[in-house]
């Protein structure tokens, strides 16, 4: 069971007369007509971030998946692009249905609509085969796939992938409209699965002229949506050494989309998309105050940027701007990263102390304070296990505050700390921290530094414009970082265990299990881990046992694994449950929050005419 939250101003600000009402919830807004036409531009703080430069076999940023998902680029099956429950629901896209599972659970039959058609410049009919080629491409490791996991369930999947097959034995195309998946097992999420943008179909023609160059497809994506990256019908595609960038996205400060023309409306639904707007434009801005102001003076009509709790209390406290803050639930969760193979953290007790030391409600604070979200307690957000978990909070501190000596008591149980309590030994000093550019960072970092010190630890920090692809390869053996967050692939938890925890989804470059949990020393040496490699603790099993499971049982499985996670285990000092809050240039008419992307809804989106 899902659920949106919406956050007290009151209780936020510390404003009496306000209430949660005057912070406005995004309703789906699809039903009454909207205005058509204008240029919805969004404000980007800082750098694009993307995990695989906006290739969509590899990129994992969720600004990504809205922006695919919404504006670019259609799957066979999605989401309505709307707020609640009703935004986790798969529904047809380019497939007439979503499918039944036929053959005891393994088999799902995809029939595409007619109509669909490839943008300029390849201006053809989009077809199984595309399909086909999107999952054969993202199992080739050479691509920079970073969720193939989630495709292994399908026959002949890992086979291909370690190259003992020219094909996947288990996706057939008997005719150009229809797709067939063989699983090797039931999986009931699979339609969940096939809504991630790596599953998208994708043209063989100009993708294929990237083999084996992970990330620089994300400049000549080709659309299948009701927006294609301006300039596009202007790709040479007659060739692979014919192709330039296309002009719109010039892969470091702007991403610019106008209208598809051989995109047909009729093949889609105004429940999903409504594409009022004829232009979107993303555009990077290293200074987060010029992006507010551009927003407040109707430049900007959204943002991409840290919260702001001066621009907060402007907007709640003026009521002729109140409508204009929008705060949603957006199941993720921000955390702090331990590397448990990197000393002094390959010490259980060092990371239990941590956790006790650290200031959550600082690091709160650092973005936005309360309406920014909820204090984390454990790994996963509470809805995605239904409220299971609500009173699980084994590191709660008097106002979230950290407590020194509870972190002391625990740190003395450490080979690296003295009876004190105080991390002594070298390895707790001049640690390597990597951190970002936001604009929470910075304070974020004071918190931590302060907070860590009460132990005895310190640390070197080193400072990265989008330190993604550093974090991402295991050889880089990254101690910790603050940099993390992650929100839900789908709707259910195996999407905050597969690509997080699962030791047998670690992989080179693009790995998002930061930690390393359930690294075999196997692993380790091929991947170049350096370390504390012989014993790390997994929870493999926990996570093939929960992947069996239904309903009831499911939820209780994975709960038990979060308590594991939390307690025993510690690889994350989980600090906030976060909101999506954004602020609405005065232009805007209606705007809508995806509740699958967990960020704005654009599909949605119009202006004032």
């Amino acid at each position: 069971m899902r659920r949106r939250t919406l956050m007290s101003i009151a209780a936020v600000l510390g404003v009496a007369a306000l209430t949660a009402g005057l912070v406005s919830a995004a309703s789906a807004g699809s039903e009454a007509q909207s205005a058509k036409g204008g240029t919805y531009r969004v404000g980007w703080e800082a750098t694009f971030g993307w995990t695989n430069s906006f290739d969509p076999t590899g990129e994992y940023l969720a600004n990504g998946f809205a922006i695919y998902s919404n504006l670019l680029l259609r799957g066979l099956v999605g989401f309505n692009h709307v707020a609640g429950p009703a935004g986790n629901i798969v529904v047809p896209d380019l497939a007439v249905a979503v499918p039944k599972p036929t053959n005891g659970g393994k088999t799902y039959t995809f029939r595409l609509k007619t109509g669909i058609r490839w943008g300029p410049p390849l201006n053809r009919a989009i077809t199984s085969n595309d399909a086909r080629y999107a999952i054969e491409r993202l199992a080739r490791p050479k691509n920079g796939a970073q969720y193939a996991f989630y495709f292994n369930v399908i026959q002949g999947f890992d086979a291909y992938s370690k190259g003992k097959g020219k094909s996947i034995s288990g996706i057939k195309t008997p005719n150009p409209r229809t797709i067939v998946f063989n699983l090797s097992e039931p999986a009931g999420d699979f339609p969940y699965r096939v809504t991630m943008p790596a599953a998208f179909p994708m043209p063989q023609e100009v993708a294929k002229c990237f083999e084996g160059k992970p990330g620089e497809y994300g400049r000549y994506v080709i659309s299948s949506g009701p927006y294609m990256i301006e300039g596009s019908e202007d790709l040479n595609i007659g060739s692979c050494s014919t192709l330039k960038p296309i002009s719109g996205y010039d892969g470091k400060t702007r991403l610019f989309f106008v209208r598809n023309p051989n995109y047909r409306a009729s093949t889609d639904s105004p429940k999903a998309r409504e594409n009022n707007p004829d232009r979107f434009e993303f555009t990077v801005d290293t200074n987060l105050d010029d992006i507010y102001a551009k927003v407040a003076a109707g430049d900007l009509e959204d943002e991409y940027a840290t919260a702001s709790p001066k621009v907060f209390r402007e907007y709640s406290t003026d009521a002729s701007k109140r409508s204009r803050l929008k705060s949603n639930s957006g199941d993720q969760t921000y955390y702090i990263t331990m590397n448990l193979t990197q000393p002094p953290f390959d010490d259980v007790h060092v990371r239990r102390a941590m956790n006790w030391v650290m200031d959550r409600n600082a690091l709160r604070k650092a973005w936005g304070g309360a309406i920014a979200g909820e204090i984390a307690q454990h790994i996963f957000p509470n809805a995605m296990l239904g409220g299971a978990l609500n009173s699980y909070q084994p590191f709660k501190t008097p106002g979230d505050r950290g407590n020194a000596a509870k972190a002391k008591a625990e740190m003395k149980l450490s080979k690296y700390a003295n009876n004190a309590g105080v991390c002594t030994a070298k390895e707790c000093k001049g640690i390597l921290f990597i951190s970002d550019v936001r604009t929470a960072d910075k304070p974020m970092l004071a918190t931590i530094q302060s907070s860590a010190k009460k132990i005895g630890i310190t640390f070197t920090v080193r400072t990265i414009v989008g330190p993604y692809p550093v974090l991402q390869t295991p050889s880089k053996n990254i101690p910790i970082s603050q940099r993390p967050r992650w929100g839900k692939d789908y709707a259910d938890p195996s999407t905050f265990i597969e690509p997080l925890f699962y030791g047998g989804n670690i992989i080179p470059s693009g790995n998002t299990n930061y930690a390393l949990v359930g690294l075999t020393p196997a692993q380790a040496k091929s991947l170049g881990i350096k370390g504390s490699t012989s014993k790390v603790p997994s929870i493999d099993r926990d996570a093939d046992r929960c992947r069996r499971a239904l309903d009831e049982a499911r939820t209780a499985c994975y709960a038990a694994i979060d308590r594991k996670l939390t307690t025993q285990i510690v690889p994350w000092i989980p600090y906030m449950w976060a909101n999506q809050v954004n602020v609405l240039g005065p232009k805007v008419d209606k705007w809508a929050f995806d509740q699958a992307s967990g960020l704005a809804g654009f599909g949605h989106a119009s202006l004032k005419r």
